[in-house]
This record gives structure tokens, sequence and C-alpha cells, in this order.
């Protein structure tokens, strides 16, 4: 008899070496563009949840009423910015006085919203890191290819931080929303999502965002909706704006992209009087990079009325400094406006008026009496009414309010959030007014 042969299969070094302590050799040939895609955006991948008091009739994206539940968790969403920002879809975060953002490692915070884009449904929210957070990285969807590799990452009917594969299976579709709202030039793919996905990462296979999970068909499987993330980087120049939420004038605008590149400066402008240009690349802040259109948003958006800001440009391949001031915006006479234009007496909200509303802040905006046939009038509201958000912002008071009036066009339409009191319940709703 032939003695048994033994034969030895011998494996790279490189693959070898590349497993880690307790790995067995080999496993390194498993680890797929998907595995490492979701290793890279695990720990930036949320859970939002709700806690919410106020009885609230919804509509879901096909139309069909239903009354929502006091307590749910409502969706995902994920960390852009290390100081706590964080985007999500509008409609994960239009119900809900008390957010919860929950991380993989366990980690509870409470979160605020920041603001809301419902024609894009997209949102961003903040909270109070303990410690700097890693943000995801955010690609681009101007380059798609259909066929080409999806990840969704999220937090589907609960079931935290679960990750799909799949394809693009199309791109540039438009999504009807109720009777109201489309979707635009939205990307289709086949990665599985369900309830808890909205708001969380559709992911390319090097792990950059490409879109944010929205939608699926609930009369069909595999088939879900994402918007392109390049809709998310325009976006966040005008939810972050610095000028409108901590009413200072500085007079420049970026695109969304990286690195942050000036597009418009107002004439007679804090930036115009100090020197900033079209064309021009903001590289620091206050010695303090911003390579992301994001951290510059940011940076704007975490200074005061008074500061001196200390820039660092590109210019035509060269670099140059600039001192920018960031000057108070003038105070208009914001009880004035909201007579003149919306055709409503109104107040700050008290202390007292926020518990009654249970109201999870301080903020927003009581209105007081309603003018007959005037632009609140038609739109349904009524004196008692809380105003909550105005176009993307949440209110914080009347000056807050007075400076969004005063830069809105005649005719313009606006969605107003309110909350009401109505025989013993509260209801949250949102309605829209035109602005005379």
């Amino acid at each position: 008899m032939r003695a048994n042969s033994i034969i030895f299969v011998l494996l790279p070094a490189a693959l070898v070496n590349a497993a880690e302590p307790g790995d067995r050799p080999g496993r390194a040939l498993r680890r797929t563009p998907v595995v490492e895609a979701y290793e890279r955006a695990r720990t930036a991948v949320v859970n939002i949840s709700a806690t919410d008091k106020v009885r609230r009739l919804g509509v879901d994206l096909w139309g069909e009423v239903f009354m929502m539940p006091q307590e749910n968790s409502v969706g995902s969403g994920f960390v852009i910015h290390p100081d706590g920002y964080i985007a999500t879809n509008a409609h994960v975060v239009s119900a809900g006085s008390q957010l919860k953002v929950t991380f993989a490692d366990g980690n509870e915070y409470e979160a605020q919203i920041i603001g809301r884009d419902t024609t894009r449904d997209l949102a961003v929210i903040k909270i109070e890191p303990r410690q700097p957070l890693a943000p995801i990285v955010l690609g681009r969807s101007d380059d798609l290819m259909i066929g080409e590799q999806t990840i969704a990452v999220g937090n589907p009917v609960g079931l935290q931080n679960t990750v799909t594969a799949g394809i693009i299976s199309a791109l540039h579709r438009e999504l009807q929303v109720g009777n109201r709202v489309v979707y635009r030039d939205v990307i289709q793919t086949d990665a599985s999502i369900n309830p808890g996905n909205s708001g969380g990462p559709l992911l390319n296979a090097l792990g950059e965002l490409i879109g944010v999970n929205t939608a699926i068909r609930s009369d069909a499987q595999n088939i879900g909706f994402a918007i392109p993330v390049d809709q998310l980087r325009e976006m966040l120049p005008e939810i972050l704006d610095g000028e409108k939420l901590n009413k200072v004038q500085i007079g420049l605008r970026v695109d969304g992209m990286d690195p942050p590149r000036v597009v418009h400066v107002r004439e007679g402008s804090p930036a115009a009087k100090a020197g900033v240009i079209s064309g021009d690349v903001i590289t620091e802040i206050d010695g303090r990079p911003v390579p992301r259109s994001v951290d510059l948003q940011i940076a704007l958006l975490e200074r005061k009325a008074g500061e001196e800001l200390n820039l660092k440009l590109l210019r035509d391949g060269h670099a140059t400094d600039a001192r920018l001031p960031l000057v108070p915006l003038p105070k208009p006479d914001g009880k004035k406006l909201a007579v003149e234009r919306l055709g409503v007496t109104v107040a700050d909200v008290k202390e007292n008026a926020a518990k009654r509303f249970q109201w999870g802040r301080q903020g927003g905006v009581i209105v007081m009496a309603v003018e007959p046939r005037s632009p609140a009038a038609e739109a349904g509201l009524a004196p008692g009414d809380l105003l909550v958000s105005f176009g993307r912002y949440w209110l914080t008071d009347i000056s807050q309010m007075s400076a969004l009036l005063a830069e809105v066009e005649q005719g313009t339409a606006v969605d107003v959030g309110f909350r009401r009191a109505v025989q013993g319940r509260l209801l949250e709703g949102e309605t829209r007014l035109y602005i005379r």
C-alpha cells in the first residue's frame, strides 16, 4: 500500500500577517468591501427615538392617515461633525419634543433640532457629546453608476446597527410623498431597507456616504430610495447658517463641496470689507483647519457677534490672510413685522407656557391674535398656538423670527410648525402660509 500523501498549502505571508490577534489564518480573505465599509461607518451611525406626549395625526409616504404612537423608535442618523452634529431625515424628527440619540456602544444623548428641509427630507440635530465623535465620510453622488455596490446601515424595527448590501438599481427617480411633496433625483437601491432605516447612511464600496435612506415601497420588495449626498451638501450651508441662527452679519456663501470655496460675497458686508472674494478657498479659521465645507459652517455657527475671525485663504494657488469681524444684525421690530407680513400679534413663550405645551426646551413664539383674512388666518393659525418652526429653522424667539421674516420676499410660501391645545389634548401640526 502506498503511504498517504500529505499536501501543505502555504498562504501568502501578507495574508497571514494581516490576521489580527486571535483571528484564524485566512480570515483576511473574507474581508470584503462591505465588511470594511461597515467597520469604517458603524461608530457614526445612531438610533434616533422620540418621546412625545403630544397626540398627533400623521400621513405616511403613500397618503395613509394614522395616529402616531406617543413613544416610538423613529429612525436612524449619522454623525457629520465631531462636535455632535447629526444628519437624518426631516420626517424622522418632525414629531417628538424630546429626541434621544443612541450610539452603537450604548451611549445616549438628548438632541435638539437645528433645522429641517422638508423639500429634500433632510434635517440636522445636535447633541453635546462627552468627547469628539468620529464623523462619516461624505462622498459624492454626481458620478454614481447603476449596478455599483451599496451598503445601508441603520436601525430597522429597532435592530441597532444592521447592515444590508445591494446595488444601485436606478438613478434620478422621482418619489411622490403625500399630495404636496415630490423628492427629485433620488437613488433607487435593492439594499434591504425597512422602517427604522430612514435617516441612515447609504454607502459605496469605499465606505463613503452617497445617500440618506428615506423611503421604501410598501407594495414592493427590495425597492428603497435615498436622497443623494450632493443634496445634503447643498442643504448644510443653508441649515447651518450662522447669520440666521446667531443673528450676525458675515456676508459670504460657500458651496457644499470640499474644500470650502466661496461662491458669493455680499457687497458692503463684513466679508467684503475683510477682502474675501468669490473663488477663495477657506483653509483655516483661528488656526483650526476646515478641510470640509461642514467644518467651516459649524466653525462660523459656533462664533458670536462681536468676535473677530482670523481666516487663511487660498487664492489662485497663493495663501493669504483676512480678519473677519462678526457684526450684530440690526434688530428689526419683530412684533411689527409679524403683524405686517403674517397678520398675527405674537409674544415670546414663557416657561409656564412651555410647560403647558409640554415643549421639551425653551423657545417658540405664542400667537396672541390673528387678523381676519390675513396669511395666518388663511393658513388656519389661531390665538393660543405655539409656533415652533419657520421654514427650515426651529424658532427660539421673536427676534429670530423677525430676522427670518425680514429676508422673505412677498408671496413666498413658508411652512410653519405649531402646537395647539384642543379640549385638554395637545396637537402638533404644520401649515403653509404666504408672506404678504
